[in-house]
């Protein structure tokens, strides 16, 4: 009759590593696949220039106040006219900039729509500049 010996060198251990690697595997599919909510508003602080250069006094200004009204030569402007107004002042004009000059509490969003209505206008180079970096005037 055989009779079986017990095997005294057989340990049985467990290996950890694959659960390891999975847990990993895991943790960063969370991380990845996570979205992170964040509130829609945009706070954009426009920054001021270090180097400054003074503003040609032969570009087209546009002036937009604190309350959002665009002025032009000093006088109101609606925001439909802009363009037509801006294409008159530039028809004579060999060097066509307009600088919007603004305040730092407008809206981006008006300050964006003027700026295109200057550029579908034809000027070739628009800036932005505040009171402070474009003069009075």
């Amino acid at each position: 009759m055989l009779r079986r010996r017990p095997d005294k060198s057989s340990d049985v251990n467990v290996d950890l590593t694959p659960m390891i690697d999975m847990t990993f595997i895991l943790l960063i599919f969370f991380m990845v696949s996570t979205t992170f909510v964040k509130d829609m508003k945009l706070d954009i602080n426009r920054p001021g220039a270090q180097t400054q250069v003074v503003a040609s006094t032969k570009a087209v200004r546009l002036y937009i106040d604190k309350q959002g009204e665009t002025y032009m030569d000093g006088e109101p402007v609606r925001e439909w006219v802009i363009q037509s107004r801006v294409r008159d002042q530039l028809k004579g004009m060999t060097q066509k900039s307009v600088l919007v000059v603004t305040d730092d509490s407008v809206p981006a969003d008006k300050l964006i729509r003027v700026v295109d209505a200057a550029r579908q206008a034809g000027a070739d180079d628009v800036g932005v500049a505040t009171v402070t970096e474009a003069g009075e005037g």
